[in-house]
């Protein structure tokens, strides 16, 4: 399995696990079959049952079209209204636990699924299935030609991790919370500021760490009152998962 490797804007390097062509296909293969189920629904139940069927061929071809296309509408956005209201996920990737991510360690928005989107039709033309296939294959970072155009990559969430890899911190319940204003940061915010304490600190570079300490302060209007850098930003991981935890 290759590895997609990112860098934050923190400069921490994060590897993740591209997910496998395998993996890709059978995701799709699930969405595939989704599909084909509402299609079905659609057609013998909507169209065949309730005489639908017979107003459409009565009616001119272009407003029968119309109607046609409004009922499918499901299956021609799938992808992308499920990506955008999944965070990058389908049904099919979240069963095969994939994602996808930008490249550059941002998430990934609405733009870059409607270009994956808009790449799809091409990539089921004809020889364009094949061309398709050998990007998927050939490319270091498993990418179809969707996200080559959106600097994107699906990753494989299988990753044998525990709860030291996560933003995840035990809180007991009788933890008080030092800092309230972190509240203004987000779960990967504080995913880069985990990462970069733990770098950070392997490496004892202290100096990193009150550069983060300034970073922080910064965005958040929060003013340190613990006694190091190291003690602020395990703080600062503490008082989220509080937070996060009982909102």
């Amino acid at each position: 399995m290759s590895q997609l490797s990112i860098t934050t804007t923190q400069n921490v390097n994060i590897n993740f696990n591209t997910a496998t062509v395998g993996e890709r296909i059978l995701a799709a293969l699930i969405d595939l079959v989704i599909k084909a189920c509402y299609i079905t629904f659609v057609y013998y139940i909507i169209i065949e049952e309730t005489g639908l069927s017979d107003y459409l061929r009565d009616i001119n071809q272009w407003s029968a079209m119309a109607i046609s296309s409004l009922l499918f509408l499901p299956v021609m956005f799938y992808s992308i209204v499920l990506e955008s209201l999944m965070d990058g996920q389908t049904v099919g990737k979240k069963l095969m636990k994939m994602r996808v991510i930008k490249l550059d360690g941002y998430q990934a928005g609405f733009g870059d699924y409607l270009i994956r989107w808009l790449f799809r039709p091409l990539e089921i033309v004809y020889f364009m299935v094949v061309v398709g296939i050998i990007a998927l294959v050939a490319t270091k970072k498993t990418q179809r030609l969707g996200d080559m155009a959106a600097g994107t990559g699906i990753i494989s969430l299988k990753n044998d991790v525990t709860i030291d890899h996560t933003i995840l911190r035990e809180v007991g319940g009788d933890y008080v919370p030092t800092y309230p204003l972190v509240i203004k940061l987000t779960d990967n915010d504080v995913r880069i500021i985990k990462e970069t304490l733990d770098s950070s600190r392997r490496a004892a570079d202290f100096a990193t760490l009150q550069r983060l300490q300034s970073k922080v302060e910064a965005v958040t209007g929060i003013k340190s009152t613990s006694k190091n850098s190291l003690d602020f930003i395990d703080t600062i991981i503490k008082d989220y998962n509080y937070y996060t935890q009982n909102m």
